[in-house]
Parts: structure tokens; C-alpha cells; sequence
């Protein structure tokens, strides 16, 4: 069994800096245009000449995304900017539409193609149709169950990609119309506004205005909201089935949800392989990916239609128990301080949790708090303020901070 890659998101430069040394083998990222998620950070070209660079520097692989169904107008524009990418070096695009597919074929046949999960391969024929155009993978529709991916992996030679965490779609793949038809931003040009997420009423046609709230009753509610995807406890199942790369979702969400859930994997698959036949899932996986935001967590189509277990009908509130505080920019070995880029309030006396790359969270008291120009100060207000502190363990650049959300921060004077 070859060991899968771990293929994480990186929605700017510095997701995808956190992306690689959290333990991904690849990232996955769009620049401007032509990728699934408009409102992303996303990369100019110089930002992800530098991120290629960086990843090329730990071993990692970088994707491009060109995942949307283009317009006549996207593909006069296409050539240009897969030049570009050539000459920057990236390691394969990501497509779904044949034309686009086509044009890079003709123009930059020298970078690899992934099949994109918008294109809805579900059957092993559709596979080897890709296969024989030249394809390198194809990223399985979501809604292949374990079964299917065995049956896929058996009559094809070509790599397999397989979601195992994140945001699912209640349209078919991702192919939804509803946002544009709602907010007129397109799901399938990557500006989704994840109208299936609004809380929704009924309205009676002769009683305009009126607004009745939507209840469950025993037959259950086919509204729109899908729970978040987790495999973590399929993951030696995913292996023993041939799947080449697991891929996680998420290029929109936080540098913190980032870090983590690519952590969580990486020490999974690596658990395994370092014995499988002794491997277990360690509970404490299961609570690092309960701290960042998310949804319920379902199998998704892994082992069959999940139905209603697929669905979150009570809220479209996302869960967490703890909450993104700040990243190590620097560390004094010698006077045992950390410099601190703040992302969320914080104070004297107050817990905390410190994590990194390959260091396990380990929770400390903020003490001897400083502003950027030295000055003690109670509280840590200003975002991106660089602020120092006492941090009793050495810690690396890119280490993160956490605050537990029961506790509350101290009453300030």
C-alpha cells in the first residue's frame, strides 16, 4: 500500500505556509480567477511564485484550481494565465469542464490534470474516460461510497482523489443553481453565498407577509443545510481501498482550522503506517477537530445515502469549543518570550493553549503582556498588533494560540 498524500486547502499565502509545515504533502489554491472560491484570499501571480517556492522548499506539491465552467470570454482569457502558471512551475490544474480541459492539454501539456469533483465522476467508466484524455487523477464525486471507490480503483490505473473532511454540498457535487438564482453570485463561477446555510420560513400564497417557521415532524424536514464531512475514523478503510490522495476541505475557513485539522490527519495516516496492525484512533483527534468551527460531523456518502443523518436540521450555527487567539512570529530562547501576531483579544492572567507543527497544545498563563513598543498593557486589543509575552515552553515560528470558549477573560480594572 503506498502512503496517501495529505492535500490540504490554502485560500491565501499564508494558509498555504501553514498548510506545509502542518504536515501536507499538497495544497490546493486559485489565483484570481477561475477557481471555485471567489472569495477567498487567493493568490496574484507573485504570491504564489513565492508560494511554490516555499513549498518546493518542504517537499510539498502545489494545485491550481481552473474548476469553474467557463464562459466563451473565460476561455479567450485562459491561454495567458496557464502560461503563467507554467512558467511559475505549479504541479497540476484542477479542472472540471472539457473545453477548459482541452485548452490546457493544447497549451501547457507538460502540467499534469486532476479531474475536478465538479465534474461528478461516480463510476469507474467515467474514470477511464478521463484517463484515456490524458488525465493524471479525478477527485471522486462526494457521493461515492466506499464500495464504488473499490470497484473504481480496481478497472483504473489513474490516481485517486477522495474528500475526507469539510463542508458538504446538499446539490449534487457542488452543481447549484441556488445561490445565483437567490443572490445572483454563481456556485458554479465560485461565488457561492451558501444560500442552502439561511434559516428559512414558509410563506402561504393568500397570506403574503405572514411568515411561518419550519418545523421538523416524524416524517424529519428536507431542508438544505449539510452537516460537515469527517473521515478520521475511515482513514485505514480509505487506504485499503487505493485512494492516492485525502483531501480536505476548507479555503475559506481560518489559518487555526487550517493548522489543526491538517495536523489531525497527518498524525492519523502517519499512526497508521507506522503500524498497521496494532493502529487505533487516539480520542484525542476527535477533540482537536471538535475545537475548530464546524458543523455536526457525518460519514457523508461513505458507507450509503446518510438521509437525514446528512442534514442538520435545527441550526445552521457552527460548533466550536475553542476559539483562534493569535501566531508565533518570534521566539527568545534566552528570555523565554514570544512575539505575538494577535488575531483576537486577550489578557493578563488569562489561559491559553500554545500548539505548533510537531508540538502537542500545552496551556500556559499570559504573563508580562507588552505592546509593540515595549510597554506592559493588560490586554491585547489591536488585530495584527505584535505583542510580547512569557512563554514558559520554546515554541516555533507559526505555532498557534487558543482560548477555550467557556472561560471567560478577567474583569479589567
Amino acid at each position: 500500500m503506498k502512503k496517501p498524500e495529505i492535500l490540504a486547502p490554502a485560500g491565501d499565502l499564508e494558509k498555504l505556509k501553514i498548510a506545509v509545515l502542518y504536515g501536507a504533502d499538497a495544497v490546493y489554491l486559485a489565483g484570481r480567477h477561475f477557481g471555485m472560491r471567489a472569495f477567498a484570499g487567493n493568490f496574484t501571480e507573485e504570491e504564489m511564485q513565492e508560494g511554490v517556492a516555499f513549498a518546493r522548499r518542504h517537499g510539498a506539491k502545489v494545485y491550481v484550481t481552473l474548476n469553474i465552467f467557463a464562459s466563451n470570454n473565460d476561455i479567450r482569457q485562459l491561454p495567458v494565465y496557464l502560461q503563467s502558471l507554467a512558467r511559475i512551475g505549479v504541479d497540476a490544474l484542477i479542472i472540471a469542464d472539457p473545453g477548459v480541459f482541452s485548452l490546457a492539454r493544447e497549451v501547457v501539456p507538460e502540467i499534469s490534470i486532476h479531474i475536478s469533483t465538479q465534474a461528478n465522476t461516480t463510476n469507474w467508466q467515467s474514470a477511464r474516460f478521463w484517463q484515456g484524455m490524458g488525465a493524471e487523477r479525478v477527485v471522486l464525486a462526494r457521493e461515492v461510497t466506499l464500495p464504488e471507490m473499490v470497484e473504481i480503483r480496481s478497472r483504473t490505473e489513474m490516481e485517486l482523489e477522495v474528500f475526507v473532511h469539510g463542508a458538504m454540498c446538499w446539490a449534487y457535487s457542488g452543481r447549484c443553481y441556488l445561490s445565483h438564482h437567490l443572490a445572483g453570485r454563481s456556485g458554479n463561477r465560485g461565488e457561492c453565498a451558501q444560500a442552502c446555510r439561511w434559516k428559512y420560513s414558509l410563506v402561504e400564497e393568500k397570506h403574503p407577509g405572514k411568515y411561518l417557521p419550519v418545523f421538523e415532524d416524524d416524517r424529519g424536514i428536507y431542508i438544505l443545510n449539510a452537516r460537515d464531512l469527517c473521515l478520521l475514523a475511515y482513514l485505514p478503510d480509505l487506504v485499503k481501498a487505493g485512494v492516492n490522495s485525502f483531501k480536505i476541505e476548507g479555503r475559506m475557513k481560518s489559518v487555526f482550522y487550517v493548522a489543526t485539522v491538517t495536523r489531525v490527519y497527518r498524525q492519523a495516516l502517519d499512526a497508521f503506517f507506522a503500524d498497521r496492525e496494532h493502529f487505533t484512533e487516539d480520542p484525542l483527534w476527535q477533540q482537536e477537530l471538535h475545537k475548530v468551527s464546524h458543523r455536526p460531523y457525518s460519514s457523508g456518502f461513505l458507507l450509503g445515502n446518510p438521509g437525514e443523518d446528512g442534514q442538520e436540521f435545527s441550526s445552521t450555527q457552527q460548533l466550536t469549543s475553542h476559539e483562534f487567539v493569535g501566531i508565533i512570529r518570534a521566539y527568545d530562547r534566552q528570555k523565554k518570550r514570544a512575539v505575538v501576531e494577535m488575531r483576537n483579544r486577550f489578557a493578563e492572567n488569562e489561559f491559553l493553549s500554545v500548539f505548533g507543527p510537531t508540538t502537542e497544545p500545552q496551556e500556559f498563563k499570559v504573563a508580562n503582556l507588552t505592546n509593540s513598543m515595549g510597554e506592559p498593557i493588560q490586554e491585547a486589543i489591536r488585530v495584527q498588533e505584535h505583542v510580547s509575552l512569557d512563554m514558559p515552553v520554546p515554541v516555533a515560528e507559526y505555532s498557534l494560540l487558543r482560548r477555550e470558549r467557556r472561560r471567560q477573560s478577567p474583569t479589567l480594572d
